[in-house]
């Protein structure tokens, strides 16, 4: 009596599946020691403000967060356009994983702007168009979000997505005229103007290393975000076998 062959299970891992392990792991590692830097540059390195005082240090990660967001949100915009240009479901893999990291980063937009503007205007929230438009671009987002869990066709949920992607992100560049447009509590960039620097050198680097924390973390979330999908893609195609 021959012995039968066991079932065939999941592939082993290649060695450009190691290798992006590796480079995943690598980046999460940077990612950590990046925003440990980031903590102590804005919390013990950077110089207090002399009209706000502590509180102002919320800036650092307020203003790093609106910057990767609108990053962020200009991937989904771009690969959005090259989906529907290419029908590359690759980058509508990378659009919805964008999207995701961006609504996060966009949420926590909000919440700082909301304890800066408790401390200095008194309020957590009032009708001024920054903090309306940015209220806006994380429902429109959150709308992308939803539409793609709740669209079953891989096809359909990739065209309806791809054309949100780009309707939504229109209110990107509102969010960031918003203060030169309307009349607005919310203090307009003045962080480089034409006559140079307005902030402080220590401040300036501390809000670059902040960039660079985030930047960091964008990219190591949206690469874990795209390993899920290629997981969840395999896991597919061994069940319809």
């Amino acid at each position: 009596m021959t012995q039968q062959a066991a079932p065939e299970s999941v592939a082993e891992p290649t060695a450009a599946h190691s290798s992006a392990q590796r480079t995943t792991k690598w980046l999460g590692i940077a990612t950590a020691v990046a925003i440990v830097a980031f903590a102590y540059a804005s919390f013990f390195y950077a110089p207090e403000d002399s009209i706000q005082g502590s509180v102002q240090r919320i800036f650092y990660v307020h203003v790093a967060s609106a910057w990767i967001a609108a990053l962020a949100f200009f991937v989904v915009f771009a690969g959005s356009i090259a989906f529907l240009v290419s029908r590359n479901m690759r980058w509508d893999a990378y659009a919805g994983a964008s999207a995701e990291v961006g609504l996060l980063f966009t949420t926590v937009v909000l919440v700082t702007g909301m304890l800066w503007g408790k401390a200095i205007w008194g309020v957590f929230w009032t009708w001024e168009p920054r903090l309306t438009s940015v209220l806006v671009l994380w429902l429109l987002y959150l709308a992308y979000v939803a539409l793609r869990a709740y669209v079953p066709d891989p096809s359909r949920k990739a065209r309806f997505s791809a054309v949100l992607g780009i309707v939504a992100f229109l209110d990107v560049p509102i969010v960031y005229l918003s203060v030169k447009w309307w009349r607005t509590l919310h203090p307009e960039q003045v962080i480089i103007t034409e006559q140079g620097p307005q902030l402080p050198g220590m401040m300036i680097v501390a809000l670059t290393v902040g960039l660079v924390a985030m930047t960091l973390v964008y990219v190591y979330f949206v690469r874990l975000r795209f390993n899920v999908n290629d997981l969840e893609q395999q896991i597919k195609r061994e069940v319809a076998k």
